[in-house]
């Protein structure tokens, strides 16, 4: 997930930080095109990147997700290098109505809570019935899946909405801006564009989040907390830098540069600024 994208940025080494390393981790970072792999996790592997060791170079940019002491970690290092953004509890949110299935929507719900205790699963529905089939359903297969101990947990603190309409359930969306939003409900695509926040979007019953996990294709490091609002998933931009420069010829600065400038710089007080113009609009 971060990898792909720094690779296409052109960016000349990237080096891998995991607290098990597992031949499949090793093989796909080889994959990838990964330089160099350290078995290494935690807010321990944050300040080694962060300031380099003796094993572990110093990096310019961290990214990827953890809990929320490497959170904590990422936030105290910035400044001293670039990070993606500050990621918390994986979220899902989904939108459905009465011709949704009530299956795919426990499922996809408890895939969510399943990551952690803290993780977040809310269902917004105008349908009562179809919210208590969800219900129900989650409740069933919690007693037969394995991370149930972890699920469990996670899904006692999620929300089931129940709304008048689509409009409500939009604003709410756009309001949390949550990490992954489904939206399953009739003619779904004509609905895309009221959606403003999420960090990614999944449209109709068979767009799983689960595929975004692992091979839909889209980037699966995603805003959480909210900050979807303004910003979005990592992508090749991350590892890109926007530079400018200028150019400018004696006859354009004395054509009218320098005049402009000068003003500007008389009105603001900053008179070696104007020093600085006017002496090139004299020689």
């Amino acid at each position: 997930m971060s990898i792909i994208p720094a690779k296409v940025a052109g960016v000349k080494e990237i080096i891998v930080c995991s607290p098990k390393i597992q031949p499949i981790t090793i093989a796909a970072c080889k994959l990838a095109g990964v330089d160099k792999i350290f078995r290494i996790g935690g807010v321990q592997a944050i300040a080694a990147m962060a300031y380099g060791t003796e094993t572990i170079p110093q990096v310019d940019k961290i990214t990827g997700p953890g809990n929320k002491f490497v959170t904590a970690a990422k936030k105290e290092v910035y400044g001293i290098c670039g990070i993606d953004f500050l990621a918390g509890p994986s979220e899902v949110m989904i939108i459905a109505d009465e011709t949704a299935n009530p299956d795919f929507i426990a499922a996809d719900l408890l895939a969510q809570a399943e990551h952690d205790k803290e993780a977040e699963a809310y269902l917004i529905t105008t349908s009562r019935e179809l919210a208590e089939k969800v219900l129900n359903k989650v409740n069933e297969f919690l007693t037969k899946l394995e991370t149930s101990d972890i699920a469990s947990l996670s899904i006692q603190k999620g929300l089931i909405i129940l709304v008048a309409n689509l409009a409500q359930a939009i604003e709410i969306a756009n309001k949390k801006a949550p990490e992954h939003l489904e939206i399953c409900f009739d003619k779904s695509d004509n609905y895309i564009n009221e959606f403003k926040n999420y960090g990614s979007l999944f449209i109709g019953n068979y767009s799983a989040e689960v595929f975004g996990d692992y091979c839909s294709g889209t980037n699966h490091i995603l805003p959480t907390n909210g900050i979807a609002r303004y910003t979005g998933g990592l992508s090749v931009f991350d590892f890109v830098k926007i530079q400018s420069f200028q150019q400018i010829s004696k006859q354009a600065a004395q054509s009218k540069l320098c005049e402009v400038a000068s003003k500007i710089a008389q009105l603001e007080g900053l008179y070696a600024h104007k020093l600085s113009s006017d002496l090139r609009s004299q020689n």
